[in-house]
């Protein structure tokens, strides 16, 4: 099932140049991009690239060092609690490791209970129990289940549970973290067309974060691609899978094995990683690992600016590469 159609409006989330820290390493460097509603937009990128740690910083579960995100037109990183906590309902997150995410002293009742007490606390206990075990049902799960605990569920009913829970308030963004990466493979595929069809329901964006590039693939409209905090290429799905820019993405795509041939071309070689020494050196942040650097790759950070309509990249060399 390929994702809903996006309609026609206006961004939801804007993230403009946001920024986290970590002591004096930089986390999350200058990230902008939009979400619409009803859409999603892919994360990847390898493991410490700053994925997570973005999208914790949209949510400020941790603090952004510099930036606006703006909700809605509310700018998440200058409200007070009392705002932010008005906010929340609307914003939810679903987590990499589904049975760490429950608390396993509460029946999976009680923890889908949890956000409608705290947001509609007036909500009368046969109605709250109603939506409870017709939110089960949604995810596929029975009715009678919400009397058991998170320790008599699979992996795969536990991600279940836990996206249940999260969209419990009909939230206009979920930010799914690695949701299906620590399950089967022949569970990942049920779990991601819940997603979708959850989606399709109540018209929700999703920040999608993943590994699996052909999961991405699957489930976005556009992809982001991210190297050590910052943002290499935005592009559509269609555009960034048939016809990728920048040196890393082509290296990424490259080395997912193509069933439909024999032979897959020779991705170029990436180099050893960059030793985060060199972080705040000014350059290119990929050249170390770059078959296409050059001297002044180090002398110039590169900045996103745009291929096409929808497609940037961040390459002091893109046109080289796309026009030779």
């Amino acid at each position: 099932m390929p994702p809903p159609d996006l309609p026609v409006s206006g961004a939801l989330l804007e993230v403009r140049g946001l920024g986290v820290d970590f002591g004096a390493y930089a986390a999350v460097t200058n990230v902008s991009f939009d979400l619409r509603p009803g859409e999603t937009l892919g994360l990847v990128g390898e493991s410490g690239s700053g994925k997570s740690t973005l999208a914790r910083a949209i949510l400020r579960l941790i603090p952004a060092a510099r930036g606006r995100v703006l909700w809605q037109g509310i700018d998440l990183l200058a409200c007070d609690a009392a705002s932010l906590r008005r906010q929340r309902r609307d914003l939810q997150i679903v987590f990499q490791d589904p049975l760490a995410s429950l608390n396993p002293r509460l029946t999976v009742g009680a923890t889908l209970a949890e956000p409608l007490k705290i947001f509609e606390p007036t909500l009368r206990a046969p109605v709250r129990r109603a939506r409870i075990e017709d939110m089960l049902e949604r995810v596929g799960l029975s009715r009678d289940m919400a009397g058991r605990y998170p320790h008599e569920f699979s992996g795969g009913q536990c991600q279940r549970i836990g996206i249940a829970r999260a969209m419990m308030l009909r939230p206009k963004l979920l930010i799914c973290d690695e949701p299906v990466s620590s399950l089967d493979v022949s569970i990942q595929g049920q779990i991601v067309n819940l997603l979708l069809d959850l989606q399709q329901e109540f018209g929700t964006a999703m920040l999608f974060i993943s590994h699996n590039l052909a999961v991405v693939r699957h489930i976005s409209h556009r992809v982001l691609v991210l190297y050590l905090g910052r943002a290499f290429e935005l592009a559509s799905r269609e555009v960034l899978f048939a016809a990728p820019v920048h040196p890393y993405t082509r290296a990424l795509l490259a080395a997912v094995p193509d069933p439909t041939r024999a032979l897959s071309p020779t991705p170029q070689p990436l180099g050893e990683e960059l030793p985060a020494a060199d972080l705040g050196s000014g350059g290119c942040v990929f050249r170390n690992r770059c078959a296409y650097a050059q001297p002044a790759c180090a002398l110039r950070v590169p900045e996103l600016e745009p291929v096409s309509a929808g497609h940037a990249v961040a390459c002091h060399r893109w046109r080289e590469l796309v026009y030779s």
